[in-house]
């Protein structure tokens, strides 16, 4: 193993055992070439972690820029291969091989650092750089001529790496190792018997390389010899190893040394060419040397980042074929061309502003691929500002919290985190990082004044709004949002809460009742104002509510006393001087101020000219000198006044008797009282009066009003209906209709005919036609037989005793004015009719009512009447059977089940309509042309058939 490999594995193990210290390290050996998503470990389980941890934490692998071969399952807490890894690719001969990255934990902030080790395996087999090899040796080389080999390559490492060469056959030809310091070895070819070109000219050889592998891998190389005639010295280096230094990023074509090999040979053979081995990788890539003079020179670009020494073979030749080996070392300086570069691992977007010192906030890995002081690098941040940055291990960072932080004072901060190294010149390079403050609840709300004092006119509406309280609460959003409370406290040991209230959200104080001044002037509570936070905080404010007087009472006299049950009368000396003090007028106003201020002022006096009152003092005295001729009896009425706006007074009445001795007053102050009395009784009396003749007229006018309405709605029903009253059926209460099959005993129809202008005038009725004849006089029926005979001879047929099957002619059945049908229509049978009901009864009965009150107008002497109609004398004989019509009172129709018969019944009621019209326009005009006359006669019933037949049976009779 190489000085330069020992370096490393110690450089990182320092750097793995200082992170360890630190943050916690957990290591993990796997072989290369692993299938994706093989198990790598089980992390969780080895930093102790828990596997909510994982994902509450959000955590998550940091590779910086390097490829990500290995992913974090959270949900099972393992570490799995996310990409198969070459252990070739990744750290070349580089050994141990170890793959580091850190898991990322947050809330809080934690870094574990991860190594693992990449195990070689054998999977790839020694190779050479060419495929064979040519050599001229001279015939008489000596024996133990060295010839130089082609070096095998293989990039596996340790044992799996080149271990040993073969070379067959071995008739003149044998195979030497030489170990270089770098651990590799130096393959020569070296002849142990003498040549001789005429036995054998080309001889060929093969050079295998094998590793150490399981299973064993190898290369071959094919070795060409060609015997040539005698040189027999061979070019010898002037050293055996030559250095060099190059600065990174020199220039192409620069020499960076010359080799020299000498030849004692003379001509031809002396002549020494120079050539390279190809048995470093890249070599040929970046150094070229001249074949003639020996120069190495710079053909391609030097990083020190990428390899930072470099091996080259060489060879000088002859013309004869002899040749000598030497070795380059080149050694690369670095230079300061590569700035650092800040990775961020983690940060936080914003912190509560109340978080401790040395919070951590960021997270970062700043690297240097220079060397020494070129890689050495310093972080820093921009000044006045609460965070420092603090190196929490080998190229790690982490920006923590300094000091207390205040959203109020600054809810915002950009961080710049600058990286310098310390090469010449210095390179930096730098990130900003935005940090929001979030808000906690340190602050208390803060009213704007120490306390309030507010002022409010009594007796006010509740509901008033007085004033408003206002606080500030220097927090945000929901902490900032402030809500008024009013304390529980008493005022004159009633709660305050019942007095005021305040607006939760306004801060506005309400007067949940009307004040008085006289009861309560001032009071004080606490308001307190409360944020949204958690936990709130509070503060209270001192309010007092001063109430204002308004003149709101009268004043009040205090003497001289007003009673209604005693007279108290001033005496005053009919020798009084002019001044004497009567009386003195003590009132008091329960208001304050210039509204209790009180003046006097005389309104009325029996003799103005003999008293005055005083304007401030309410003091009675005269104002001139008593005499005879004063009247005994005096009253002063005194008006007693406040100062209020508006003003409010109180009025007094002081009797004043005006003489010299108590009996005097005592006879003429007797009717004090009575006057009192009768005058109190009058004003009742008229204020009494006064509200019935009120009452009394309103009563008049609502009543003409209504009978005005009432008359305009009937003329304007009237009008609507354009004459056409509706007709009202009569139905007699001797029979009921029995299942509709039958028909009522008697059927009264009444036809209403009437104009437009007829709504003045009398109506008439057609008269009923009736099977009961009745004598004029209207108290005798005749007999049943004599009845049938002249009902036999009116009709067309003669009637038939009654049996089960008797009919009946359509003219002799009661029905509407010319109803009738022909005597040939064939009737049907029907029941007898029932006993008439309660409801039927009733209904005659107003029919009956109706009839009376229209017959005076209707009816002429001699006219039947209704005692007559309906006299005791009338009985039911020979009643017919309706079975086959059935006959609906009221209407001019007739139900059948003969066709025929309906269509000539309604041509017959066509017929009737229209006589009926033309008769009622006949009357209108002669009621028009004898308006001017005399007493106008009552309108006749218009002529119909049936009241045409009732005429003739008069006659008859």
């Amino acid at each position: 193993m190489s000085d330069r490999t020992m370096i490393r594995q110690v450089l990182l193990f320092i750097l793995v055992l200082s992170l360890s210290s630190v943050h916690g390290q957990v290591s993990y050996s796997i072989p290369e070439e692993m299938a994706k998503g093989s198990l790598v470990g089980n992390i969780a389980q080895d930093l102790g972690l828990d596997i909510k941890r994982l994902k509450s934490g959000k955590a998550r692998i940091y590779t910086g820029d390097s490829a990500e071969y290995i992913e974090l399952n959270k949900e099972r807490g393992v570490l799995l291969i996310k990409e198969k890894i070459d252990r070739e690719a990744l750290c070349r001969q580089t050994t141990p091989c170890a793959l580091d990255f850190q898991m990322i934990l947050e809330n809080p902030m934690e870094l574990y650092t991860v190594t693992i080790e990449i195990i070689d395996i054998n999977d790839n087999a020694p190779s050479f750089g060419k495929s064979e090899m040519k050599f001229e040796i001279s015939e008489i080389a000596g024996t133990g001529a060295r010839f130089m080999l082609e070096r095998a390559v293989d990039s596996d490492v340790g044992v799996n790496g080149l271990q040993t060469y073969s070379l067959k056959p071995t008739d003149h030809f044998a195979l030497q190792l030489k170990n270089q310091p770098d651990g590799s070895k130096k393959v020569e070819m070296v002849l142990q018997k003498p040549i001789d070109r005429e036995e054998q000219e080309h001889i060929k050889l093969v050079l295998t390389a094998m590793d150490g592998g399981e299973p064993q891998m190898s290369g071959t190389l094919q070795i060409h010899v060609t015997v040539q005639d005698a040189n027999d010295n061979a070019p010898v280096f002037t050293q055996e190893i030559y250095k060099a230094t190059v600065v990174e990023n020199s220039p192409k074509g620069a020499v960076l040394t010359t080799v020299r090999a000498s030849d004692a040979d003379k001509g031809s053979n002396s002549l020494v060419t120079y050539s390279t081995s190809s048995g470093t990788a890249g070599v040929s890539d970046l150094f070229e040397i001249d074949r003639d003079s020996g120069e190495l020179k710079l053909i391609g670009r030097i990083d020190y980042e990428k390899q930072k020494h470099y091996q080259i073979f060489i060879e000088a030749k002859d013309q004869g074929g002899l040749s000598d080996s030497s070795k380059i070392i080149i050694d690369v300086s670095d230079v300061n061309d590569n700035s650092p570069v800040i990775n961020l691992i983690s940060k936080s977007g914003s912190i509560p502003e109340d978080s401790r010192p040395n919070t951590v906030i960021a997270m970062m890995s700043v690297n240097d691929p220079d060397s020494e002081s070129n890689g050495k690098v310093n972080c820093g941040i921009n000044e006045n500002i609460p965070f420092t940055i603090k190196s929490t291990s080998n190229a790690f960072y982490s920006l923590v919290t300094d000091s207390d932080l205040d959203r109020e004072r600054a809810s915002e901060y950009n961080i710049s985190v600058t990286c310098s190294d310390e090469g010449v010149p210095s390179l930096s390079n730098s990130v900003t990082l935005t940090l929001r403050i979030s808000d906690v609840n340190d602050n208390a709300p803060v009213f704007e004044r120490t306390s309030y004092e507010a002022y409010i006119i009594e007796n006010n509406t509740p509901g008033l709004s007085i004033f408003t309280v206002k606080a500030r609460d220097a927090d945000w959003n929901q902490n900032a949002r402030v809500s008024y409370i009013l304390e529980d406290s008493l005022v004159n040991g009633v709660p305050i809460s019942s007095y005021l209230s305040v607006s939760a959200d306004s801060g506005v104080i309400h007067a949940l009742r009307s004040f008085d001044y006289e009861q309560i002037k001032d009071f004080q509570f606490r308001v307190k104002a409360q944020d949204g936070g958690s936990p709130p905080l509070s503060s209270n404010v001192t309010v007092k509510i001063m109430i204002q007087d308004q003149n709101d009472n009268a004043p009040q006299v205090l003497y001289p006393v007003q009673t209604g049950s005693s007279l108290v009368a001033e005496m005053v000396p009919r020798s009084a001087d002019v001044g004497y003090l009567v009386t003195k007028v003590v009132a008091v106003d329960m208001d304050s101020g210039q509204n209790a201020w009180l003046s006097y002022k005389l309104q009325k006096a029996t003799d103005r000219a003999l008293f005055e009152v005083g304007l401030q003092n309410g003091e009675i005295r005269t104002i001139r000198q008593v005499n005879d001729k004063d009247a005994v009896k005096q009253r002063l009425t005194v008006v007693v006044e406040d100062n209020g706006q508006p003003s409010r007074s109180a009025t007094v009445n002081v009797n004043v008797a005006v003489a010299d001795s108590f009996p005097e007053v005592l006879s003429e102050f007797t009717d004090f009282t009575h006057d009192k009395e009768y005058n109190d009784n009058l004003t009742f009396y008229l204020v009494l009066a006064l509200a019935v003749v009120s009452f009394l007229f309103i009563v008049s006018i609502i009543a003409i009003l209504s009978v005005k309405c009432y008359r305009w709605r009937r003329e304007r029903m009237f009008y609507k209906s354009n004459g056409n009253l509706p007709v009202i059926p009569y139905y007699p209460p001797l029979y009921a209709d029995v299942g509709g099959t039958g028909t009522l005993g008697h059927v009264y129809n009444y036809n209403v005919c009437g104009t437009t202008d007829s709504r003045k005038s009398d109506m008439k009725y057609v008269r009923p036609y009736s099977q009961s004849i009745i004598s004029l006089d209207g108290t005798q029926t005749l007999p049943h037989a004599q009845r049938d005979k002249l009902i036999n001879d009116e009709g067309d047929n003669q009637q038939k005793p009654p049996n089960a099957d008797w009919r009946f002619t359509q003219g002799q059945r009661p029905g509407p004015s010319g109803a009738g049908g022909p005597p040939e229509m064939v009737m049907g049978t029907g029941p007898w009719p029932n006993p008439p009901t309660e409801a039927e009864q009733l209904q005659a009965l107003m029919a009956a009512a109706n009839e009376v009150s229209e017959a005076t107008a209707t009816l002429g002497p001699g006219t039947m009447g209704l005692s007559t109609r309906y006299s005791p004398q009338f009985t039911l004989q020979h009643v017919p059977d309706y079975r086959q019509n059935v006959y609906i009172p009221g209407s001019t129709a007739t139900l059948t089940s003969n066709p025929q018969q309906q269509q000539q019944q309604q041509q017959q009621q066509q017929q009737m309509l229209m006589q009926q019209q033309m008769a009622t326009q006949h009357q209108t005009l002669q009621a028009q042309s004898s308006e001017a006359a005399t007493q106008p006669e009552p309108p006749k019933a218009a002529q119909t058939p049936a009241s045409k037949k009732k005429s003739t049976k008069k006659e008859k009779k």
